[in-house]
């Protein structure tokens, strides 16, 4: 149950920090474009510090129970509904029927997504060629 559920939290922690770093800014009309980014760069780093480990977790190749498409539309609820709050809390703007139409419709999609998922199986990665290696980012191999 916790593997099916800690994706969620992680995901939404994640979706708070990457929505200021979209959006944040837009409060801050004064700052010079260069320094937004540089912010919304700093504010980035812990956004995939909780964006991986919540895909990981959830993903059926580490043990979890959903597919990366799974994952993919359960982010992107979250997503709005985070931007949604961010709006109207933040920004003081609120979103337009239509829109809210719209977030009903991903949060369908998210339901359809959700039918037939494979359940708690685990799908085994390829198995890595005994002579290709792989180093980590940076590293030069075979030198």
């Amino acid at each position: 149950m916790m593997r099916a559920l800690a994706p969620f939290g992680f995901l939404f922690a994640s979706n708070v920090f990457m929505t200021w770093a979209w959006y944040g800014h837009l409060k801050r009309a004064s700052w010079s474009i260069p320094l937004a980014i540089a912010v919304s760069w700093c504010i980035a780093l812990p956004e995939y510090m909780l964006q991986v480990p919540g895909n990981r977790l959830g993903h059926i190749s580490q043990g979890g129970p959903y597919t990366a498409p799974q994952l993919k539309i359960i982010q992107e609820a979250i997503t709005i509904g985070v931007f949604i709050g961010f709006a109207i809390l933040v920004l003081g703007e609120r979103p337009r029927p239509n829109e809210y139409i719209a977030f009903a419709l991903i949060v369908a999609a998210v339901v359809i997504a959700m039918w037939g998922r494979p359940g708690h199986g685990v799908v085994t990665p390829p198995a890595a060629s005994s002579t290709v290696q792989s180093a980590p980012c940076g590293a030069i191999s075979g030198a």
